[in-house]
C-alpha cells in the first residue's frame, strides 16, 4: 500500500484485485490499531488481525465458487463472500470459533459475532478509503477506543439506515443485531 502499512498475507485460495487487497490491508491496520488502543491480549488482537485479513479472501470469486462453498441456497451473490471464505478457513484447519463468525458474518452482522466480529463489522464500515461521510466515519472510527460499544451500536445504525435509503432488504439476522444493541 502506498500509505506505508506492510502488505498484508493473504490465503494461497484467495480471490482478489488490487482495490480489494487494499480494501483488506485499510481493514486490519484499523482492527490493529484499535486492538492495541485497547490493550487486548495477544490472542484476541491475533483474532481481530486474522479475521481482517481474511475477512473478503473471496469477494471477487464466481457466484458459482461462492455458492458452492457458501452452502447457503437463498441469500444473494454480493453478501456470500464471508460465509464462503469461513467455510474454506473452516477446511483449511481454522478452528476459532470466534474468528469463524466474525467472517461469516461481517457483512449482515448478527447476535453471534462476539467482540472480533464486532470490531471487524465496524472497521469493514469505518476504514478510511471509503468515500462516503468520510468525516463522520473518520470520528467514530477514532472513538473507537474509549467507546467500543456505543460506535458498535452507531455503526449498526448506519449500515441499517444505508440499507433502508438504497431499497435493500434487512435480513433477519441483521434486525436480531439492532434489537440487541437497541
Amino acid at each position: 500500500m502506498s500509505d506505508g502499512h506492510r502488505p498484508i498475507a493473504l490465503p494461497s485460495w484467495a480471490e482478489v484485485g488490487e482495490k480489494r487487497r487494499a480494501h483488506i490491508e485499510r481493514v486490519t491496520h484499523l482492527l490493529d490499531t484499535w486492538a492495541e488502543a485497547l490493550r487486548i491480549e495477544p490472542d484476541e488482537r491475533q483474532a481481530w488481525h486474522d479475521a481482517g485479513r481474511w475477512h473478503d479472501a473471496l469477494r471477487d470469486a464466481s457466484p458459482a465458487v461462492l455458492r458452492a462453498l457458501a452452502g447457503e441456497p437463498e441469500m444473494p451473490d454480493r453478501v456470500l463472500h464471508g460465509p464462503a471464505a469461513a467455510a474454506r478457513l473452516a477446511q483449511e484447519g481454522e478452528q476459532r470459533a470466534e474468528v469463524l463468525a466474525a467472517i461469516r458474518h461481517h457483512t449482515l452482522g448478527s447476535v453471534h459475532i462476539g467482540r472480533t466480529g464486532q470490531a471487524l463489522y465496524m472497521a469493514d464500515f469505518l476504514e478510511p478509503g471509503r468515500a462516503f461521510m468520510s468525516k463522520d466515519r473518520a470520528f467514530l472510527a477514532a472513538a473507537v477506543p474509549d467507546n467500543f460499544g456505543g460506535v458498535f451500536r452507531q455503526v449498526v445504525r448506519m449500515r441499517i439506515e444505508w440499507t433502508l435509503r438504497e431499497g435493500n432488504l434487512l435480513y433477519p439476522e441483521t434486525v436480531e443485531l439492532w434489537n440487541s444493541v437497541h
